[in-house]
């Protein structure tokens, strides 16, 4: 493994620097014992060199060899930070998207969708559902404009929302009863058709405004408001006489209905409903309806179980689980792991192994399985685990709330693997207690390590300086020494030779 060579890595490297250290020492002193022996000149850089390095050596490889161990567990803390969040985020993903939660099905789909609400349970669905009219939202446009920049008018519009009725042609209001909400005032101060738009658009009082062109290249000012009975709208100039009066909306006015504010009207089970809009989650539980159409009879809803996903699912994760367990495991590995005495990851590991026997249902039935060990996932003895596909199966069947709850918690749990898993994972990168602080803390020791190289470095040319000085007054005395030798030995060479 990784973490084995870089561990390895590290001792030899101390040992190589240590016995360089050594051979460096023997080597100065042998240099001078040689030097002086034979008389010869002394090479005073190399021995300086020499010196300072014997010196420094076994402080340097200490500092090299904890350097190269901190760098490590820097890296393997990062590693197994990321590891642990890739897993949580990846089961998260797994559980809220849909596929481990048990799925409406209509009979129908065409013109009655249906859909699981997240977080909601489902369960056994049995109903029938007729639609006998969509809810429509009111509309209106006004007369052509050739030119939708040229001014119309300025000044102020009303919106008053509520509830209306129609001739039976729906293109036109008899009648006006104003909702609970406060009338809008609309500033109308750009009044061109474009402005009239914007204000109307501005004010987000629940109608929008749009312009289209026409087949004769005119625009046309449209107006659309949200479904459902008590979202009808008046639209109404202040001043009757202004020419904005010919975009006011309500009975007797002069803009054309395109649409009426109607509920939508179905029956659930043979209890007649209706609701303001065509996409509804208060009727059946857990489920959202997405009506498109009149259906013309009954359309069944059911539901199917995701019992091969959830199967899936579990041999995936215990696939993944595995990997992430032993990445772990050899990363705090007594001997030679990098991470072997950092606390935060041995409690990472300990929470991973107690996994199995967490409560993951928080209102389970009686005498149903509550942890993943019940359902068939043990824990061998190195630690991994595995699944035991003919107990899985029967849990499955026998309470399949419970075991889908596991992989896709709904409001009425909210413990599930996921949250489970993301509580060790937020737990392992906290900056207080977990590999957060335990990186911090490796920084700061590398930190403090390059400091400790800096004051060695400083002391260590102070050495060579104070040497080299040494050395340098040593040769002018010696050269010194050297010339009276060499007078004398010409002066005892003259006296010979007189005799």
């Amino acid at each position: 493994m990784t973490t084995t060579t870089a561990t390895t890595t590290s001792t030899s490297t101390a040992t190589t620097t240590a016995t360089s250290s050594a051979s460096v020492t023997k080597t100065a002193a042998q240099q001078v014992l040689t030097s002086l022996d034979t008389g010869s000149g002394v090479d005073t850089a190399s021995l300086v060199t020499a010196l300072v390095q014997a010196q420094f050596a076994a402080k340097n490889a200490s500092i090299t060899s904890r350097n190269t161990a901190l760098t490590a567990q820097i890296s393997a803390a990062g590693t197994l930070k990321s590891t642990i969040s890739n897993f949580a985020t990846a089961l998260g993903t797994l559980s809220t998207g849909g596929t481990l939660q048990t799925q409406p099905v209509s009979s129908n789909a065409t013109a009655l969708g249906v859909s699981a609400i997240s977080g909601a349970k489902v369960g056994d669905l049995s109903t029938s559902v007729t639609v006998s009219a969509l809810a429509s939202a009111q509309g209106a446009r006004s007369a052509a404009v050739a030119d939708r920049t040229a001014t119309i008018a300025t000044g102020k519009l009303t919106l008053q929302l509520g509830s209306a009725t129609y001739n039976s042609a729906g293109t036109a209001m008899t009648g006006f009863t104003a909702g609970s909400g406060a009338a809008v005032s609309i500033d109308v101060t750009d009044g061109s058709l474009n402005g009239i738009a914007s204000a109307i658009n501005a004010a987000k009082a629940g109608v929008t405004a749009s312009i289209i062109t026409d087949a004769d290249g005119k625009a046309v000012l449209s107006l659309k408001g949200t479904t459902g009975t008590d979202q009808a709208f008046t639209l109404t100039a202040d001043d009757s006489s202004s020419a904005l009066s010919q975009f006011n909306v309500g009975p007797n006015s002069g803009m054309t209905l395109t649409g009426t504010a109607a509920n939508a009207q179905l029956t659930v089970d043979g209890v007649a409903v209706q609701r303001s809009s065509n996409t509804i989650s208060d009727l059946v539980s857990g489920v959202k309806l997405q009506l498109n159409a009149v259906t013309g009879g009954p359309v069944a809803l059911s539901s199917t179980r995701p019992t091969s996903a959830v199967a899936q699912a579990v041999a995936d994760f215990v696939d993944t689980y595995n990997q992430v367990y032993a990445s772990a495991k050899g990363l705090t590995d007594a001997s030679t792991g990098d991470l072997k005495s950092d606390t935060a990851a041995k409690t990472m590991v300990r929470s991973l192994q107690s996994l199995t026997t967490k409560t993951l249902v928080s209102n389970p039935g009686t005498n149903a399985p509550t942890t993943l060990a019940q359902i068939g996932v043990s824990t061998n003895r190195d630690g991994s685990l595995s699944v035991d596909t003919a107990t899985l199966n029967k849990m499955m069947a026998a309470y399949p709330d419970e075991v889908e709850a596991m992989f896709a918690p709904t409001t009425g749990n909210a413990i599930g693997l996921s949250s489970t898993l993301n509580g060790i994972s937020l737990a392992a990168a906290s900056s207080i207690t977990g590999l957060g602080a335990s990186t911090t803390r490796y920084t700061k020791a590398q930190t403090d390590l390059t400091d400790e190289q800096a004051k060695i470095t400083t002391l260590s040319d102070a050495m060579s300086t104070r040497l080299t000085q040494q050395f340098s007054t040593m040769n002018s005395k010696v050269a010194a020494y050297k010339s009276t030798q060499t007078f004398l030995e010409n002066q005892i060479k003259a006296w010979n030779s007189d005799k």
